[in-house]
């Protein structure tokens, strides 16, 4: 019997953007960050306040997300509109601690910030392709994983690094497995600007 010839091409790509903003965070910004009031979150601490770019002292920090979001929206999605930061959190992991598999709602683009020294081993953020019940597990051999076919993404931040992902993205982040504690800031956003077209009757503009 002749081989089948065959070709495979990638239909869809899911981005992950990946920036060094260390240049705009001060050892200043790295106290007031860790010493925010912190409450229980499912499985590791949240800062009490979820909008904490809009303390003042944290303004640099912001700046630099910003500048990221626009060449996110310009570059990697291809748009007019803005993308603007929505809610903005801290986040620790103490010893034993991870963060459970979730996504983010009402968000366009969210992003993780990693303002100060990580400790060792680095837990790293899981993505999972899926984000409901599998009801039949087809997982590839370790050996004929490739981009068509894995079910999940490992990445390992590093500090001052920025990194942003499309919000619908499920992901967990692994158990701090140092005994030393793990900072980070997250944060959610939207967009700005017209969706639609006034003559097709479907325009919406969002300020």
């Amino acid at each position: 019997m002749a081989e089948i010839e065959y070709e495979v091409h990638p239909l869809f790509a899911e981005p992950l953007f990946r920036a060094n903003i260390s240049h705009a965070i001060s050892d200043k910004q790295v106290e007031i960050i860790k010493n925010l009031k912190m409450v229980q979150n499912k499985s590791n601490l949240i800062s009490e306040d979820l909008y904490i770019f809009n303390h003042k002292e944290l303004k640099s920090i912001k700046n630099a997300v910003q500048k990221a979001l626009d060449i996110y929206a310009k570059t990697v999605m291809g748009i007019s509109q803005k993308l603007y930061p929505t809610q903005s959190w801290s986040l620790i992991n103490q010893p034993n601690m991870g963060m459970h598999g979730h996504s983010h709602s009402n968000s366009i683009v969210s992003g993780a910030l990693y303002y100060t020294d990580m400790p060792k081993p680095v837990a790293s953020m899981i993505f999972d392709r899926h984000t409901t019940y599998q009801q039949l597990q087809l997982t590839p051999d370790n050996d004929k994983k490739n981009i068509y076919n894995t079910t999940m993404n490992v990445v390992t931040p590093k500090k001052g690094e920025l990194i942003m992902f499309s919000s619908r993205l499920q992901h967990f982040v692994q158990a701090n497995m140092s005994k030393d504690t793990r900072y980070s800031v997250s944060f959610n956003s939207f967009i700005k600007g017209k969706l639609g077209d006034l003559r097709d009757v479907n325009e919406l503009r969002l300020s």
